[in-house]
């Protein structure tokens, strides 16, 4: 179910704590077939119940903080790149490239926003960047053959499928073996002491020391949020890899943000390491292993702190290995079928799949953290797209909505303005959406503005 509820189940949560919870629900929120806009409203319900849980026994509260989630509040958050504006500029979300073709039997969905992925796309296809000569080109191919070759050129395209199709993949099936949200501990390290947090406002991460290793979207949610929190939140990149200017707006609040070759520059991480007590990661599963990146090696070398994960496939099946983005998960599991109609797919009303597995993410980490405190151990938490686009397909009855704007009961969408804000940033003047994770006395809005991305120093403060 795509309740608070089933959702805090799997974290851990004592059931008790749900009486703290409130919503307001507003029923023209992210209009889908979908149960969206309830799925949302539980991952940031749930995230903000670990957060009110974490402070209350930092402060020393007797209860923990009433929690109050509203749908337009989530609705606003979850739509965020959409409602950006840097210097008054609109962000663009697509590339030409990112986008469905007809294929020769179905259609296909191409992930291109960044340099080197239009460039696989292209090469795969043997053709020269324009819309026209891709579509040329994929018309011709059956579109699970286009996949397959564009996979194997290091691209991204993923074929139309129907939820039942997936369930029959290979890797529909091995997601599925697992839950939302996969918790584990790794050792038998003491267990964690926190020290006290003051109460206005009440910080439940403060004084704690994230290392974000994320990029895109779902990863830097999580991380973005730990920041709103308290932490002291430090995103490092690989100096080569590109990173779209806008997206880092949207997701670089609260945190600061440097480049680190992790092969020449191995000391400067362990140093880093050796301080944290987060470490997130969100590349392919086993990307990062041969910098001694997996959980055991760094719980070894860094006994007590909580590794999370976020990938797009999950971190076993015959897909684990692959790039994946929240588009084309869509595509993969069946709900851009879903959402479609006769004539084309379609697409959820906001990247659900992402901003969801976002808060999941960081659910998962304050629950490791409040249960570090009474039982000791170094944590791993993971979560992936995919298992978070099978939970959302497992939540129907489908609300017979569209994708055209109208929900389920008819319904008038709900205008954003009242959980938007603006603020002046290195980046120029900001619009941008307030987080949605509210409890009371918690943090209404981040204390750091975005920066340029890469350019602060690998170092704690």
């Amino acid at each position: 179910m795509t309740d608070i509820a089933s959702v805090w189940s799997e974290l851990g949560g004592d059931p008790a704590l749900l009486a703290r919870v409130t919503t307001v629900e507003r029923p023209g929120a992210l209009p889908a077939r979908l149960p969206v806009r309830q799925a949302a409203r539980a991952c940031v319900g749930a995230c903000a119940l670990a957060a009110a849980e974490l402070g209350a026994r930092r402060a020393g509260l007797a209860e923990v903080p009433a929690v109050r989630v509203d749908d337009g509040a989530v609705a606003a958050a979850f739509t965020s790149e959409r409602h950006l504006l840097v210097g008054g500029r609109a962000p663009v979300a697509f590339a030409p490239l990112s986008r469905f073709w007809r294929a020769a039997d179905g259609w296909v969905r191409t992930h291109a926003n960044y340099p080197h992925h239009r460039a696989r796309l292209l090469a795969a296809l043997g053709v020269p960047d324009a819309p026209d000569a891709v579509a040329a080109a994929l018309a011709e191919r059956p579109a699970r053959e286009a996949e397959e070759a564009v996979y194997a050129a290091g691209g991204l395209a993923v074929a139309l499928r129907t939820p039942e199709q997936w369930a029959a993949h290979e890797q529909g099936v091995a997601v599925r073996e697992h839950p939302l949200v996969e918790r584990g501990r790794l050792d038998l390290a003491r267990a964690r002491v926190l020290p006290r947090v003051g109460r206005d406002p009440l910080l439940p991460a403060a004084g704690l020391r994230v290392l974000d290793l994320t990029r895109v979207l779902a990863g830097p949610v999580a991380t973005r949020t730990l920041a709103l929190l308290g932490a002291d939140v430090l995103r490092v990149d690989a100096p080569w890899l590109p990173e779209l200017a806008d997206q880092h707006a949207d997701t670089g609040f609260g945190k600061r943000s440097a480049r680190l070759d992790l092969g020449t520059g191995r000391g400067t991480f362990e140093e880093l390491l050796a301080a944290a007590d987060v470490v997130v990661t969100g590349y392919r599963p086993g990307a990062l292993d041969r910098f001694g990146l997996a959980p055991e090696a760094l719980a070894e070398r860094r006994p007590g702190v909580v590794v999370a994960q976020l990938s797009a496939w999950g971190a076993r099946g015959p897909w684990a290995g692959r790039r994946g983005f929240d588009s084309l998960v869509q595509v993969a599991t069946g709900i851009a079928a879903v959402e479609g109609s006769a004539r084309r797919p379609g697409a959820l009303p906001a990247q659900a799949l992402d901003h969801g597995s976002g808060y999941l993410l960081a659910a998962g980490v304050l629950r490791a953290l409040a249960e570090q405190a009474d039982e000791g151990g170094s944590r791993w938490v993971r979560v992936a797209l995919a298992r978070t686009a099978g939970w959302l397909l497992e939540g129907a009855p489908r609300t017979g909505g569209r994708s055209d704007g109208a929900s389920g009961d008819g319904a008038p969408a709900v205008p954003a303005g009242a959980w938007l804000a603006e603020r002046d940033s290195p980046l120029g003047a900001l619009r941008y959406a307030l987080p949605p994770v509210s409890f009371a006395g918690g943090p209404a809005d981040w204390v750091r503005p975005p920066g340029p991305w890469g350019t602060d120093p690998a170092r704690w403060e």
